[in-house]
């Protein structure tokens, strides 16, 4: 069994809510920094309206996200 670490990343978007990184992937922003991830499992905001993007925050469901 592999350990999270070891796990080979997915992505996968949730209906009408976040992209879920899982396994270790590389995040960078439009300049090309680097963004550190410390957990296993991550949540990327698609709807745009996260306080705190690139990560979802639930902002998807009060402005009714569909995608």
């Amino acid at each position: 069994m592999c350990t999270p670490s070891e796990r080979p990343p997915s992505i996968e978007a949730y209906p009408d809510g976040p992209f879920i990184i899982r396994g270790t992937v590389e995040v960078v922003d439009e300049s090309g920094n680097r963004i550190v991830t410390r957990r296993g499992t991550s949540a990327l905001c698609r709807c745009g309206a996260s306080a705190i993007k690139p990560w979802c925050d639930g902002t998807h469901k009060i402005v009714g996200f569909r995608g």
